[in-house]
């Protein structure tokens, strides 16, 4: 049996890398799914994990409106029987646009997809799981949001909100059984990083991705998809509230290359 057998699991996010991997390894691992992201690619990602030979349904739509992701719970009740893990992924990044050219607007849509569109994952998620007395809740953050260097400030401060938002509504649910913990990836190749990896390769230093971390090198989605497994898990029955960084050392001591401006 599979670590998720007779379990279903939201994951949003999960048109392409991180989601996407994640989605096929949770359907591997015996979970039925409901999948969502704003681009179509979402049900290409369906028809992988139903040739991983599990049950899903996909949705096209915003992470970050609130009748959409209520939507996504109800379809999971509906159609599987129940909840039992969420992962809220989705996410946007803003580019390195200068932070003299941001204004309230970029950021108030950055913190909707990445902040809010958390929060409403775990609101309706949380009414769910709570009566049952279990269930885990995932969240993306980023080591972005642990220190400065990995981001633009508005994606660095809506994923260090995702941080607190872990850490205080594990609080919230005190007593309920339901475990919420964020995984704060480092520099993995998808598609919010796709420029940083061209631009690399078009200079011919592809060699050089990484290499500001102990490991030397950059991730790849499946090993963030193998730690939200765990989270999502009874091998985590005893983890709540918790950031896990999975960055190849990144964090340990947050090197930062500066920008010129």
């Amino acid at each position: 049996m599979g670590r998720l057998s007779g379990r279903t699991a939201i994951i949003t996010g999960a048109g392409s890398g991180i989601g996407r991997a994640s989605a096929i390894l949770f359907a591997r691992e015996g979970a039925s799914l409901v999948i969502a992201d704003k681009m179509d690619t979402v049900h290409e990602t369906a028809q992988m994990v139903r040739d991983a030979g599990a049950r899903v349904v996909s949705e096209a739509g915003d992470a970050g409106d609130e009748g959409f992701v209520e939507t996504l719970v109800a379809t999971a009740v509906k159609e599987f029987g129940g909840l039992d893990v969420a992962w809220a992924n989705a996410g946007i990044s803003g580019g390195w646009t200068g932070f003299d050219e941001q204004d309230a607007a970029f950021w108030a849509e950055i913190l909707r997809v990445n902040l809010i569109g958390a929060f409403l994952l775990t609101k309706f998620a949380s009414r769910v799981m709570i009566p049952k007395g279990k269930g885990s809740i995932i969240l993306t953050a980023s080591v972005a949001g642990i220190r400065s260097g990995a981001g633009g400030s508005p994606y660095s401060a809506s994923k260090a909100g995702v941080v607190s938002l872990a850490q205080t509504s594990a609080n919230e649910f005190y007593g309920t059984g339901v475990r919420v913990n964020a995984i704060a990836p480092g520099l993995i190749e998808t598609g919010m990083t796709k420029p940083i990896f061209d631009g690399a390769r078009a200079r011919g230093n592809e060699d050089k991705i990484g290499q500001l971390n102990p490991m030397t090198r950059y991730g790849v989605p499946s090993e963030i998809a193998h730690a939200a497994l765990f989270l999502a898990s009874d091998d985590a029955s005893y983890v709540n509230g918790q950031v896990i960084a999975v960055d190849g050392g990144l964090s340990s001591s947050h090197p930062v290359v500066r920008r010129k401006r």
